[in-house]
């Protein structure tokens, strides 16, 4: 499967949800291809981070950083050596988002819950309406990332996203917790970060079931 994190605006928390789907996914013994295609390169140092503390080679899983078209390039040339591709694409418009969507089963797009992230949703559908045409297997899935703990702004974000009929929203939020930013830093995944939350692994267990109970298929 291969499994592209993007949308239109940066500052969603689209690398914590790429990281922790391939660490998740190399946990469960599968062969994952992890390919940061962000100008930041956010992805890749997270991969430097693990690597650093479990030791050279010990990632779990393998990391390149690819750009622009050769993104599309690389993923057909690898697809069938791995069990999935997790990409990480940039919080924009960009080719290397456009070139990893024309290859990819699922696009995941979380949304920060604000105006100014809820605006972009129009675009981010045209994105995709235009991707599907060239990629018609291409399923889209919004969330709520970075959700706050109490308050309306998750509801009202919420009902926004089910409005669409180009973007399946999924109703498994991630709140703001320290833990997915710590877990990033010591370059781990959220189930295995140590002290152990509980409520930040249950929340994106629930993301990662509403994922693959949509797609029909059983990777949990």
């Amino acid at each position: 499967m291969i499994i592209t994190t993007g949308g239109i605006k940066g500052g969603s928390g689209k690398t914590t949800v790429a990281t922790n789907i391939t660490v998740y996914l190399s946990s469960k013994g599968r062969d994952v291809l992890f390919i940061d295609a962000d100008d930041q390169e956010s992805a890749y140092h997270f991969s430097e981070q693990r690597e650093t503390a479990r030791g050279e080679g010990n990632t779990g899983y393998t990391a390149i950083r690819q750009k622009n078209k050769e993104v599309r390039t690389e993923v057909l040339k690898l697809v069938s050596k791995f069990d999935d591709i997790i990409i990480d694409t940039g919080g924009r418009d960009t080719a290397s988002q456009r070139a990893a969507l024309s290859v990819s089963d699922v696009y995941l797009v979380p949304f920060y819950p604000r105006t100014l992230d809820t605006w972009t949703l129009p675009e981010v559908e045209e994105l995709v309406s235009e991707m599907q045409t060239s990629n018609p297997k291409l399923r889209a899935f919004s969330f709520i990332n970075r959700a706050d703990v109490q308050g309306t702004d998750n509801k009202d974000v919420a009902e926004l996203l089910q409005e669409s009929e180009v973007i399946t929203y999924l109703d498994a939020p991630l709140v703001n917790r320290k833990a997915f930013a710590n877990a990033i830093s010591f370059g781990v995944g959220i189930f295995e970060l140590k002290p152990t939350d509980v409520k930040a692994q249950s929340e994106f267990y629930t993301l990662l079931q509403c994922i693959f109970n949509s797609l029909e298929i059983n990777m949990l």
